[in-house]
């Protein structure tokens, strides 16, 4: 499928789109591109990577919840809210914002952002959109007795712990799956989308069949989806508009994950230029396609699936739109 951005009666820009419909026993139920395509998971992990804080008792012996655990699996906009949840997440554990190795950025969230710089106050490493998946790692490591020094670095037991979590929903041995760094600082998972997608369908039948630590994950991002992402962005949107018919991660460079328990589907894309505009409208498309949206959805969710381009006034001068090309493979 593709995602065109028109701008008068020309079609001004095109983006190329992957995706991959996988239900829970790994069949490919509908494709577009390459669902072979082999990239970085990113940030979309990030709900595969809370599993075993709670698996392994880090979520229960430290009291976490289930606000706290959505910050884990999210990408937060550093909102007030978003740094009291991580601050309290490394209270809990015994550690501090200083332990931190994701770095700091300026919030995401713009109001914030301004706030920040009217004090004349530097963002901080709570501010960072991944210091609760970074905070729930130091609260692994603190609960397994790991060291909390490095617990970023492929070497280190949480992140072998990691990886093993990574094969065990993807299905793909752990000497297949590529790794890398993330933009802050820890191991990211190259695998094809396909199987990103019947990781996201594995871990919502999980969920729906009761197995507790997937059980608490899909709950904690459904329940608290202003914690996955925030205020106007995509997948807190998506996730208020369907009160827990799927759960969904944004990841960079164009990934979008969704999980739908009760379709035992699992659905991944990736946006091939990497462009981040083209996610709403890519996405929204396919989950409308497969009619896991209603009209009613959709009209809600029209800022996202049908985003408009503005000029620096803020008026509109182009819009994006999908051109939805799903295929369905032969029984």
């Amino acid at each position: 499928m593709r995602i065109e951005l028109v701008r008068g009666a020309i079609v001004e820009s095109v983006h190329e789109v992957h995706v991959a419909v996988v239900d829970a026993e790994g069949r490919l139920r509908a494709s577009a591109g390459d669902p072979g395509h082999t990239t970085f998971l990113r940030s979309a992990a990030k709900p595969l990577q809370a599993v075993p804080i709670v698996a392994d008792g880090a979520y229960q012996r430290f009291g976490l919840t289930r606000a706290e655990l959505a910050l884990i699996c999210g990408s937060h906009s550093g909102e007030p809210r978003h740094v009291r949840t991580a601050q309290s997440i490394l209270r809990k554990a015994g550690a501090g914002p200083e332990m931190l190795a994701c770095g700091s950025h300026a919030p995401w969230h713009r109001h914030t952002r301004e706030a920040l710089r009217e004090r004349g106050v530097e963002p901080g490493r709570l501010h960072n959109n991944c210091s609760g998946k970074h905070a729930g790692m130091l609260a692994l490591a603190r609960a397994a007795g790991w060291p909390s020094e490095g617990y970023q670095r492929a070497e280190h037991p949480v992140q072998a712990r990691l990886l093993r979590e990574v094969e065990r929903w993807t299905g793909r041995p752990q000497a297949g799956i590529a790794l890398g760094q993330d933009g802050c600082g820890v191991v990211c998972f190259g695998l094809p989308v396909r199987e990103m997608a019947f990781a996201f369908a594995r871990l919502g039948s999980a969920a729906r069949e009761g197995n507790p630590a997937a059980a608490e994950v899909v709950a904690a991002m459904t329940e608290h989806p202003e914690m996955v992402a925030g205020e106007g962005r995509l997948c807190t949107d998506l996730m208020r508009q369907v009160r827990g018919r799927l759960f969904a991660k944004l990841g960079a460079e164009g990934i979008y994950c969704v999980g739908v328990p009760g379709a035992e589907l699992g659905i991944a894309l990736k946006v091939a230029d990497g462009n981040r505009r083209a996610v709403g409208a890519a996405i929204l498309s396919v989950l409308a396609a497969l009619d896991l949206l209603s009209d009613e959805d959709l009209g809600a969710l029209e800022r996202h699936a049908f985003p408009d381009v503005v000029d620096t006034n803020g008026v509109p001068v182009g819009q994006l739109r999908p051109v939805p090309e799903l295929s369905v493979p032969d029984a």
